[in-house]
């Protein structure tokens, strides 16, 4: 499948544009995301229609607690990530090629059509980075609804604007990993800037997308109270006061063994924060 979003570049090398990496790819080679490989002077995704994971979820798991509570969804995910997250709890499937990795054969048709079989009343894109195959969920979206199903999107929301203008018309809802609210930690734990992850924020707000945010706190790297408040202050003056907001229990994971869970007492505050800053619907996740 050739991806939709590169620029051909001297010496056969490539550079895609689906995200801020703009990964400049050499023949035979992939870009961060360890998915989208130049072949020939041509961009093409390694996992179009080649799923690593399938499930029937809970939709609170997402989590989404303010669309259509109560309800399932399909999950779906293909292998890749365009972050780096040392804490990353999916890294068997996001930080490997998908060589590494088994798969299901399934076209977009034949995701709406398990979907609909297992009386699913929407698809999520989730567990590893659902924008790094963005051409196999948009036609995937597409085909959802036309069957008169929603689509869920659970991202870091590392993305350039153009692909993800494309994507917003066929979304319905979204939980978005804000990380932290700081530039450096971003770069020092994820490989990512901060900002393009607000303008993802601002630009689901716009197009219509259900949002919900989640603050995953990681003692000592991004629980400092006062960057809290000047994120859910953030929150709050982009209009998305009504919004949940999710501050989820941290615990070992992956690269980040030696730190321990997170207090219950710092989600508490963080909570309590929020609250002052006015932000209407908090919830504590992995509690």
């Amino acid at each position: 499948m050739e991806c939709w979003y590169y620029q051909k570049l001297e010496d056969g090398r490539v550079e895609c544009q689906l995200c801020p990496h703009h990964c400049h790819i050499s023949e035979g080679k992939t870009g961060i995301c360890r998915s989208r490989r130049n072949r020939g002077g041509v961009l093409t995704s390694d996992v179009y229609g080649r799923p690593c994971s399938l499930a029937i979820d809970p939709i609170e798991k997402k989590p989404l607690y303010h669309f259509h509570p109560g309800t399932k969804c399909l999950s779906i995910a293909c292998t890749g990530c365009n972050l780096r997250c040392l804490n990353c709890q999916n890294h068997d499937i996001s930080q490997v090629s998908p060589s590494e990795a088994g798969h299901y054969n399934l076209s977009p048709s034949q995701v709406v059509e398990l979907c609909k079989e297992h009386h699913c009343p929407g698809i999520a894109y989730t567990y590893t980075e659902p924008l790094t195959y963005l051409e196999y969920i948009t036609d995937t979206a597409r085909l959802a609804h036309e069957a008169g199903l929603w689509n869920i999107l659970v991202t870091a929301g590392y993305v350039c604007q153009k692909p993800l203008k494309a994507l917003l018309p066929y979304l319905d809802a979204a939980n978005i990993d804000l990380k932290s609210f700081s530039d450096d930690i971003y770069m020092k734990i994820s490989g990512v800037h901060l900002q393009p992850i607000l303008d993802t924020i601002l630009a689901m707000r716009d197009a219509g997308v259900w949002i919900e945010l989640t603050n995953l706190l990681i003692p000592g790297i991004n629980d400092d109270r006062q960057m809290i408040r000047r994120m859910c202050q953030w929150i709050v003056s982009s209009d998305l006061a009504n919004n949940p907001l999710h501050f989820s229990r941290f615990f070992p994971r992956y690269k980040m063994q030696h730190i321990p869970p997170t207090p219950i007492r710092t989600l508490k505050e963080a909570k309590q924060i929020a609250t002052e800053e006015g932000i209407l619907n908090i919830y504590l996740g992995n509690v």
